[in-house]
């Protein structure tokens, strides 16, 4: 995508988790920089500053809704816009793995692309019901799918176009604190941001809306 999706004198660089390993395919990525997310902390990562491109790749192996409220706050506080948010899903593990569609749901929520990845083996019918899971709830998302490693058409892919469904990403929307408003009629009603629903915690700290460990469904190390 940063080869066919960028125009000439962009310049590209790449965040990874400090938790991948090496891969000899890190040559290819421009500017590439790790990040962290440290227990009961935010991001630590250093913005790319001479950078006109950013792409943050996630942590596969840990909770996707963790880590984007994390990179929320964290590319509030950078002052980055974000243009694209893209899921990539491993098809042939989702096929195998039912009780994995409430992770792969929670990612695409919050995407603007979702690229169908590894589909060898994995029957059709099975593809198009997936899509099918989304597109009959008017998710706005692209499904696009992936061969031989690429995309037909980057550009597309990384076209600036919030189709999300998630609004955490865009301006904060503000909404009346029905607890204070329930309290005193009479007073000025008090406003606060809108919470997203997979953000949202109960008192203990819990997610209102859990999602799977995806580890439970992973074998081997990190690759």
């Amino acid at each position: 995508m940063i080869d066919g999706g960028l125009e000439e004198g962009d310049r590209p660089a790449v965040l990874v988790s400090e938790e991948e390993g090496p891969d000899p395919a890190d040559a290819r990525l421009p500017g590439l920089c790790r990040w962290r997310l440290p227990p009961g902390a935010g991001v630590e990562a250093e913005f790319p500053p001479e950078a006109t491109h950013v792409f943050i790749v996630t942590d596969g192996r840990r909770n996707p809704v963790d880590q984007l409220e994390a990179f929320r706050d964290w590319l509030a506080g950078n002052a980055a816009e974000v243009a694209r948010v893209i899921c990539v899903v491993d098809c042939r593990l989702a096929e195998r793995n039912p009780k994995l569609f409430a992770w792969f749901e929670a990612c695409i929520y919050f995407s603007d692309v979702v690229l169908l990845n590894r589909r060898e083996g994995v029957p059709n019918k099975w593809i198009g019901d997936f899509r099918e899971k989304f597109e009959g709830k008017y998710y706005p998302c692209l499904f696009d799918n992936v061969k031989a490693g690429r995309v037909g058409n980057p550009a597309l892919v990384l076209a600036p176009v919030a189709r999300r469904m998630s609004h955490v990403f865009d301006e904060q929307e503000w909404i009346a604190d029905e607890d204070e408003e329930e309290e005193d009629q009479a007073d000025e009603v008090e406003m606060k941001p809108e919470e997203d629903p997979y953000f949202e915690r109960r008192n203990g700290g819990r997610r209102v809306r859990e999602i799977p460990n995806i580890t439970d469904f992973l074998t081997g190390p990190p690759a």
